[in-house]
């Protein structure tokens, strides 16, 4: 990319919304019974898929002061957008979209956009520095019908050209918000209309880049001819004009339009099945831009547009379907690739993995899920159950208190006793697992749903699903196969409800144990297809053990998040060892230890020998050792390297 100075990659101007997409496929909107809410609205949509393949990426919009407000703002910064300009609106909400996949051909829209945020964008709401900063700035066409919205796309054209930027116009044509179809015909894609021709042509003369389909073009021409439609553009810009085809690709046209779409230059489709056509063309526009923005040869930015097109017409939503780079490297690399492109699973592997909220150097957790051995220390001491979650409070307490809002923190929190502290939790900064199995079962069993993907589908996305199983690759083979059939649904049903897995690994106690035993146990759990985001394994002090393990998870899968070390009610010192023997481990990221911090204080608290405080203090001290532990052995590996 050039030096010129700028420090922005795109500024994306207008409209953000929240999408609710209708979760049963091939039905009328009336049938849907449940909706996935993900961020949308086209120059938002575009913004994600810049940032996701590379480009500093901004957005200027307007949101409401609401829930739906706060998680547009949130999903923007997690997917690395600058929110500096996504301007809180007090008076109004945020926009809600609610969509459907009817059939290939049919995805019914209802738009609730009246009176919403992003329609009251004015100029005034520009930065004009962040706007000079930029590269490029993005204007859309449908919400140039707002008065205000077209003033401050154009005010923001012309900073960006005064200040040596671009400007790059996707038509982002939608007759219903100009009021030109009834409001449950948000799908329909054209209707001729010569003040809405006119209104669009006046931002011609700014443009350098224009991308739109070919009925986007007719409404930009005046004409239903395209080649026509097309020359018109040209007589009223100098702009580079990419005419998106669908399955053929597109035809980018720098200079005079010939007089067949295949005559400009042509950047071929990819052959696979259209699942979802929304929010491919947003997609589509940021490959380009990829590409653009980086003087790369025009057929290399239509290839990498057509690219990330076909990646989303495979997938249910919008914005995050878009494809990261590595995806789209993978994706490009591939000699062939299978016509329903969301049966690739390595690919859908990557796309999940290269997606993934936050990242972590190293992870601390208080692992305080269990359920079990706090039902027998209950009832040994004749305590009542619910002070089992009243302490489980006081143990995310303790917590924050070492933490001070650190993200690479974390805490693990059963919903049975823990549902109190779960919720309490949603509102910290902090990683937080839950578990699924029924404590000490072998076969692995879950709790609560024998569908154990309609269980987790009612947890938060942000809770990490954690399953503890009992396993040795001899197990005989009746029990391996029982154990391997759930590990496989559970892995099925957390990519479809969107949760990261973590698998907590322990060999059977009387089952004889070597370097090799847990790296075989991962590698036959990985051999069926199953990659969890997450390994929780014991500390063994076992040099050529860890070898073996990362050697397995390397090989497959590179992108695995990495491995917490269990603590298995050890002695803190014996803890303190095992971290030494590990720290140097790269894939070893840290420990999520329960017992051992928390036994004895859990002992006392609910015997009525200590009050709230004096427990908070104890878990924190207890914590806090092996927080120091943990980060003295990493930094001993740092000065040793």
């Amino acid at each position: 990319m050039a030096d010129d100075g700028k420090s922005l990659d795109l500024l994306a101007i207008g409209r953000s919304s929240v999408d609710l997409y209708g979760q049963q496929v091939g039905g009328r909107l009336e049938d849907m019974g449940s909706f996935a809410k993900y961020v949308g609205g086209s120059p938002t949509n575009t913004a994600i898929g810049a940032a996701r393949l590379g480009l500093k990426a901004a957005l200027l919009t307007r949101v409401g002061a609401d829930h739906m407000g706060r998680f547009i703002r949130e999903q923007l910064v997690r997917e690395g957008v600058d929110v500096s300009s996504v301007l809180t609106d007090e008076a109004r909400l945020t926009a809600l979209v609610i969509l459907g996949i009817r059939d290939r051909e049919s995805f019914p829209l209802l738009f609730y956009r009246e009176d919403c945020a992003d329609m009251a964008l004015v100029a005034a709401d520009l930065d004009e520095a962040q706007v000079r900063a930029a590269r490029a700035v993005l204007i859309n066409g449908t919400h140039l019908s707002q008065a205000g919205v077209f003033e401050a796309s154009m005010r923001a054209a012309e900073l960006a050209r005064a200040s040596g930027g671009k400007v790059v116009f996707d038509v982002d044509y939608r007759p219903v918000l100009w009021g030109l179809t009834a409001r449950d015909l948000g799908e329909d894609r054209f209707v001729a209309h010569e003040a809405v021709t006119a209104i669009l042509q006046r931002v011609l003369p700014v443009c350098d880049l224009i991308v739109g389909t070919e009925d986007e073009m007719h409404i930009l021409g005046g004409s239903t001819d395209t080649v026509a439609a097309l020359k018109a553009i040209r007589q009223r810009t100098e702009a580079l004009l990419v005419c998106k085809r669908g399955p053929q690709g597109c035809s980018a046209f720098p200079a005079a339009i010939p007089d067949s779409l295949d005559d400009g230059v042509v950047g071929p489709g990819f052959a696979v099945e259209v699942f979802n056509v929304l929010g491919a063309g947003d997609a589509f526009m940021s490959g380009f831009l990829r590409g653009w923005l980086r003087d790369e040869p025009l057929e290399r930015c239509c290839e990498l547009a057509n690219a990330a097109g076909a990646i989303v017409v495979s997938r249910h939503g919008c914005a995050p379907a878009m494809p990261t780079w590595t995806e789209m490297e993978a994706f490009l690399a591939q000699p062939e690739r299978p016509f329903r492109l969301r049966e690739d699973a390595e690919l859908e592997h990557i796309h999940w993995a290269t997606t993934r909220t936050g990242s972590y150097d190293q992870l601390m957790v208080l692992a305080i899920d269990h359920r079990s051995q706090f039902e027998e220390l209950a009832a040994e001491l004749d305590a009542p159950l619910d002070r089992v979650s009243q302490f489980k409070r006081l143990a995310l307490r303790a917590l924050d208190e070492v933490a001070q809002g650190d993200r690479q923190f974390g805490i693990l929190l059963d919903g049975r006793f823990g549902f109190e502290a779960l919720a309490a939790a949603a509102d910290q900064p902090y990683w937080i697992g839950r578990p699924i199995e029924i404590p000490r079962s072998r076969p692995l069993e879950f709790e609560a749903s024998a569908d154990v993907a309609t269980e987790i589908a009612e947890w938060p996305l942000n809770q990490v699903v954690k399953a503890l199983v009992f396993y040795h690759p001899d197990d005989q083979p009746e029990l391996r196969e029982r154990q391997d059939r759930q590990l496989t649904r559970l892995f099925d049903a957390c990519r479809k409800t969107r949760h990261e897995l973590l698998i907590e690994v322990i060999a059977p106690a009387g089952m004889p144990v070597d370097s090799t035993t847990i790296a075989r146990a991962l590698d036959g759990i990985y051999s069926l297809g199953v990659k969890p985001d997450w390994w929780k394994l014991e500390p063994a002090d076992d040099p050529p053990a860890w070898r073996h393990v990362a050697a397995v998870i390397e090989h497959h899968d590179p992108l695995c998040r990495g491995v917490l070390l269990l603590g298995l009610s050890q002695p803190m010192e014996t803890l303190l060892a095992a971290f030494e023997a590990t720290a140097g481990v790269p894939i070893v990221k840290g420990f999520a230890v329960g017992r051992t911090i928390f036994h004895g204080a859990a002992r006392a608290w609910l015997a009525g020998e200590i009050d709230d405080a004096a427990a908070i203090r104890a878990l924190s001290e207890r914590f806090s050792r092996l927080v120091e532990g943990w980060r003295r052995a990493r930094s001993g590996v740092g000065r040793a390297a």
